[in-house]
């Protein structure tokens, strides 16, 4: 099974990098790939972009995380010194209050502080069963006026990220074989925020690694992307889609775990640790159906574990991928994770091991003549 880097995982988790503001963990990942890529680009919207060149110049692979994670901005200070913000990326205002955040100042300091809003005991008993939105809330810097924040560096555009460090969790699992009898094994999870998708910049890199380490035959040139502002409109896959003109689109993504209490299986049927998830459709696209059937194929021939998902809602940079020029057939591989679009995320790192796997065999696979039969008439 694929190796990868947990250690890269883990500083890229960490970094600081909400929606247009991705340039440090963009470094991180720069510092790993030019050691094996075969060239480096970027683009101006801050993408960065790595190639491996196989034994011929087309079709063209282009293979896209995105670098970018939800987060915020300081939109204001009152006159008591907290601090009111805005939302980069989509956070649902439940999963806020009582969380701690860093805001960058324009000098690189990151200062900590916390979500909050009107304790429980000022609230009168009709607002108690209201959900408490982000218009009310505040972030706590410990100051008492406009000008102590000021003093701090803080001013109205710095922008914010959730406060989570990055795990390691080893956990039993416990199932039954053919024959009914117990039998016990042991995982290994990976805790922390900006998963989405810093998860699928790095299976990017460590894809295009494993063909220069392994010294692997394709007859492409891949060209790794790790996209910024996704989260914001799928912003930095736009412009990188359009300066590498791909002939084929592979989105990494995280998917929606949907074994958690209380989430309908037909609008998330992707589990945690049953295998990467090939996405058959998304708010943003429907896959190229041929491209798609050529992905699962590949699997089941392999034995490589995997999961057929959707997501109604919501979309990928697979969504500008497939319509650039005159279209690029697209697919979106997930890693299915818990508790997406939080400050802090569940994902099995077999998923991320087996989604490796998968998109090299696809790489070695693909050709100019499998490509255009994907959209042949």
């Amino acid at each position: 099974m694929s190796d990868f880097n947990i250690k890269l995982l883990e500083e890229l988790s960490n970094e600081f990098g909400p929606s247009g503001f991705e340039w440090e963990a963009q470094k991180i990942l720069k510092r790993y790939v030019e050691t094996f890529s075969d060239e480096i680009l970027k683009d101006r919207t801050g993408t960065l972009i790595f190639t491996s060149k196989g034994t011929s110049d087309s079709p063209k692979i282009m293979i896209a995380g995105h670098m970018d994670e939800i987060g915020f901005q300081v939109a204001a200070i009152t006159k008591d010194g907290f601090v009111k913000f805005h939302q980069l990326g989509g956070w649902w205002d439940q999963t806020l209050l009582s969380q701690r955040v860093k805001i960058r100042t324009v000098e690189g300091d990151l200062i900590p502080g916390i979500i909050g809003a009107k304790p429980p005991h000022v609230i009168e008993p009709e607002e108690r069963s209201k959900v408490v939105t982000k218009a009310k809330m505040f972030i706590d810097v410990g100051c008492t006026s406009k000008d102590e924040a000021k003093a701090l560096g803080i001013r109205i555009g710095d922008p914010i990220m959730p406060d989570a460090t990055f795990e390691i969790w080893e956990r039993p699992r416990i199932s039954k074989d053919d024959n009914d009898e117990e039998k016990r094994e042991s995982v290994t999870l990976a805790v922390g925020k900006a998963f989405d998708d810093r998860i699928g910049a790095l299976i990017t890199a460590e894809v295009i690694k494993q063909l220069k380490a392994e010294d692997i035959p394709h007859p492409n040139t891949i060209y790794g992307s790790s996209t910024v502002q996704e989260e914001v409109g799928l912003r930095g896959a736009r412009t990188a889609a359009q300066m590498i003109k791909p002939d084929i689109g592979i989105a990494l993504e995280v998917d929606i775990a949907g074994d958690v209490p209380g989430i309908d299986e037909t609008k998330a049927p992707a589990h945690m640790g049953k295998g990467p998830s090939i996405l058959t459709y998304d708010g943003s696209m429907i896959p190229n159906p041929r491209f798609r059937d050529f992905v699962i194929k590949t699997a089941e021939e392999l034995d490589i574990p995997h999961q057929l998902s959707l997501v109604p809602g919501g979309g990928t940079d697979a969504g500008v991928i497939h319509l650039t020029e005159m279209g690029c057939p697209s697919i979106v591989i997930g890693i299915p994770t818990r508790h997406i679009h939080a400050h802090n995320g569940i994902l099995d790192l077999n998923d991320v091991k087996n989604a490796i796997k998968l998109i090299i065999e696809l790489v070695k696979r693909l050709d100019k003549e499998k490509v255009e039969s994907f959209t042949a008439i």
